[in-house]
Formats: structure tokens, sequence, C-alpha cells
């Protein structure tokens, strides 16, 4: 096959097979509109409660040679490839409580509207005011078409409480308009991948379109065939991953104390499930921009496969000289750190469609909190750890700034992804010394 250019949907109606098999066509080099262009790439990933400051922050400096505090251990095999940033600071204000105002100013940068939602001894607050700064990325890509892709974002979601607050929801489409992640992996794998009837009945989706796959590969270069079978076999697994999962609980479920989710050890399984969608939906350029939401703020998971029997937002109440609640939190952090590391881990694992290295060479990373501190309320400090090479940051160190306004990186986040033309973002009190310096 010559290199015409030729978009999915003609190669398709071309060959004469079903538009079943569009969502394995993403990211192959020749159906690329923009044949050599790099992609970039960002992922945000949230865990709540704030962290044990003591076992989260490194020395100021290179990491290489230096040892990783123990809750960024995980991160050991990307230390060439991880940047922290200290010093960022939420310093939005206004209604709401700590953790409300924390996530839901988190990445729109801009205030609560005020509202009707009551936490602890504080003025009652609404949904944020503007938008998010992963869906204002999302909106500049999906403007060009060099950059559109079949999703323009994606929300990911593990155990994220039933219910619609400002403690559950940190991405924003717009004000007073919040964005449900996506906490069922079933859902998304049929929003990805086609519709299934229920989990029970799955019918193989490759099966479905086996025929139309085989004529399709026929007709492609050898490398975009390869391509083809390597996201078909991703797929193959992902089904294999979802057939086997624990099933929804039968017998009667009982009343749970607040904020205990039903399927709460289920969380590593669930977490797994989501990050190979994730890797999946990457790899087949489904999105650039992606949100991974663990629990909400206030976060209560019960890691009791870690050894910690406490709910996660009990714990973080508790004051530093209680030495066993902060060594359990200390595991708790260190437990998300792993499921990012093992994030990055298989995004190294994947070749770049088309393009050089791997999807982590052209991916970032971005874990936060809305907390710096759980037991103080603190935004303070707000944790932000990149790992990965998508947004062309200077790695392999951490960086400690003087309170900073965390708004400033949001909008070097913006300009890193190539929204170059966005000159403030969220209050533009807090970031009128423009895109922070000193990352790249």
């Amino acid at each position: 096959m010559t290199r015409p250019t030729l978009s999915r949907r003609d190669l398709i109606r071309r060959l004469g097979v079903g538009s079943a098999v569009l969502p394995f066509l993403g990211g192959l080099p020749s159906l690329a509109s923009a044949p050599g262009v790099p992609k970039r790439r960002l992922v945000i990933v949230f865990s709540p409660d704030g962290v044990v400051k003591k076992h989260f922050w490194p020395a100021a400096g290179p990491l290489a040679g230096s040892g990783l505090p123990r809750i960024l251990e995980p991160f050991a095999p990307f230390v060439d490839r991880l940047l922290t940033l200290k010093g960022l600071d939420n310093k939005l204000r206004g209604d709401g409580d700590g953790h409300m105002r924390g996530i839901g100013c988190l990445l729109t940068g801009i205030e609560l509207f005020p509202g009707n939602i009551q936490g602890g001894s504080d003025a009652p607050a609404g949904w944020a005011s503007g938008i998010s700064i992963d869906q204002e990325i999302r909106r500049h890509l999906q403007a060009a078409p060099d950059t559109a892709t079949r999703f323009g974002s994606l929300e990911f979601g593990v155990l994220v409480p039933n219910k619609a607050d400002t403690w559950t929801r940190m991405v924003y489409a717009g004000p007073n308009r919040p964005v449900a992640p996506i906490d069922d992996p079933y859902q998304m794998f049929a929003r990805l991948y086609g519709e299934m009837r229920d989990r029970e009945s799955m019918h193989s989706v490759l099966d479905e379109v086996r025929a139309d796959l085989a004529t399709v590969a026929a007709a492609l270069p050898l490398e975009d065939r390869r391509l083809l079978e390597e996201h078909t076999a991703l797929v193959r697994g992902l089904e294999r991953d979802l057939a086997v999962a624990p099933a929804a609980p039968t017998h009667a479920v009982p009343v749970l104390e607040p904020g205990v989710v039903e399927q709460n050890d289920s969380m590593p399984a669930i977490s797994r499930m989501q990050i190979e969608l994730l890797v999946s939906a990457l790899a087949a350029d489904f999105t650039r921009v992606a949100t991974l939401q663990y629990t909400g703020s206030v976060g209560q998971p019960h890691m009791r496969w870690i050894g910690v029997d406490e709910g996660q937002h009990d714990l973080s109440h508790q004051p530093d000289s209680d030495e066993g609640a902060q060594e359990k939190l200390t595991k708790i952090n260190a437990w998300y750190a792993g499921e990012i590391a093992h994030l990055a881990r298989r995004l190294a694992e994947t070749p770049e469609p088309g393009g050089d290295g791997s999807l982590l060479d052209h991916t970032t990373i971005v874990w936060t909190n809305e907390l710096g501190a759980g037991n103080s309320h603190s935004r303070e400090d707000i944790p932000w750890v990149l790992v990965g090479g998508g947004l062309g940051f200077q790695a392999g160190r951490a960086v400690e700034f003087a309170r900073e306004p965390h708004n400033r990186l949001l909008l070097a986040l913006a300009h890193a992804m190539g929204h170059t033309a966005l000159e403030r973002f969220g209050n533009p009190d807090y970031c009128g010394a423009g895109p922070l310096t000193g990352l790249a």
C-alpha cells in the first residue's frame, strides 16, 4: 500500500468493512494526519488527603544518587525521568472547606461558586467557577486537525464515591460543569471498544470484528500491521482481565459507614484494570489528555491489602506526633506511588506508535493531591510529582520554589502541551507572572 493521505473512515469504506474496526485503527502511522510530528500527552493522577512530608519530599537538587524518600521509592527505576516540585501553593480562598477548595480549585485555579454544600464550619459552596486545565488543553488540541483525537480526553476513576458533590469532582468542562470520572472498568471498556450487554455475557469485541480486521491488516504497510496486531493483542488481554475480575456482590449489601465504598477490597484490581485501559487508549491515540482519580477528596479507603485497617481520611487527621498513624499514611501514599509507577512502567514497555522510543517518552504523568498535609488541611506545598518525557521538562531533579501559586504550573502545563497563546488561567491574580519557569 502506497502512502496516500487517507482517513480511517476512507479506508474502511474503500475496503467495505464495518465501522466496528475504527477503534483499532487509531495511532497507525499511515493513517495519521501529520506524520512525523511527535505526540505530546498529559495524564494527571489524583490521590487524596495530603502526604507525610518527611517521607515524601526529597532534598532539592539531583535525584540520582541521593536516594528517594520512602513514599517515592517505587519511582526508583524512573529517577532520571522524575521531577518533584515543592513550594507551589493553592492560594485560592472563598467558600468551601479545605478539602472542597483543595480538589475543586486544584485543576481550575479559580474559586468555587457559592452554594449549599456544607463542609465543616466553613461557608457552604458549590461547583468550581471555571474550566480545569486538562479540559482547556483538550479544547485547544481538539480545535486543530493534527492533534484532534476520538475522545479529546478520558476521565478514569478508581472507587470515586457514587455521589456528585464538590468533594468528588476535580475535572470541569467550564463554570458549574463538573465532569464525572468513569470508575467502572467495564463501562470504560465499552466506551472505548463497543457496547456489551452485561458483564456475565460479555462477547469478545475481537471475535465480532476478526474478519474485518484481517481485511484491513492485509491492506496496511508492514509497520502498521505490526502495530495493529499489538493493539488487538492488548485488547484481548484486557478482555481476559475483565472476564476474571471480581463480580459485583449478589448478596444483600449492608449499610456501611460513610466514605467506605462497597468494593473497597477490589481497589487494587480496579486500579490495574483502569491502568491497562488507559495505556491502551493512549497507544491507540484515542486521546492525548487523561485523568486518573483515586477516590475523592476526603478519601476513605481501608487498605487492608497493605495491612492498614483504618480509613485513610481518619488517619490523615491524626497529629504528626502519632507515629503509628504516620507510618500507615506513609504506606498508603507509597501504595499510590506504586500504582503510578506501574502506569509509568506500562507506558515505558509500550512502543510509541509510528515514532521513536516508548509511550512514556512522549507522555508526562502528573501526580498531585488536594492538600499538602491532611491534619492541618494546608494547601501549601501541594504535592506535584512528574514522570515521563512528554512535556520536555528537565527531569532527574527536585525543585523548590518560594511559595509560588500553583496557577503558574497549570499555565506551564498548557504551554508545554502547545497551548502557548494562553496567557492567564483561573484567577488572574495568581498567574500574572506567567507560566512557571525553571522547568525546561
